[in-house]
């Protein structure tokens, strides 16, 4: 699978995992839980799933635990809701920076406004 095509299987599994564990699934051990990254290998048969877990240690282990139990249904919902060739084994991992994201544009807009300033210096 090319490259294009892998970032795009990524990013529609993520959006149905993110919508099948936000709003579909009734598990409490779920309510912390966000999807935040989905990384489908190049063959297309592995998805490395990285997943923001609010809350203290017991319920982010309960919330990776929940996620273990529930990943041959959400495999299955994948496979009904995507027509992909292969339908990736589901790997899930916490991810230990969920907002790294949003703080690097906000770092990134910080230096472009202040860079203009700084080289006027003497």
């Amino acid at each position: 699978m090319d490259e294009r095509r892998t970032l795009r299987v990524s990013e529609a599994v993520r959006e149905e995992l993110a919508e099948i564990v936000g709003f579909e699934l009734d598990d409490p051990r779920l309510l912390g839980v966000e999807v935040t990254e989905v990384h489908v290998s190049s063959d297309g048969r592995h998805a490395s799933i990285k997943v923001a877990i609010r809350g203290e240690e017991k319920q982010q282990k309960d919330g990776l635990a929940a996620l273990e139990h529930a990943r041959h249904y959400l495999r299955h919902e994948i496979a009904a809701r995507l027509s992909l060739r292969h339908v990736p084994e589901l790997h899930f991992d916490q991810d230990r920076y969920p907002d790294a994201d949003d703080r690097l544009e906000v770092l990134l807009k910080r230096a472009k406004k202040t860079r203009g300033r700084t080289q006027n210096l003497p």
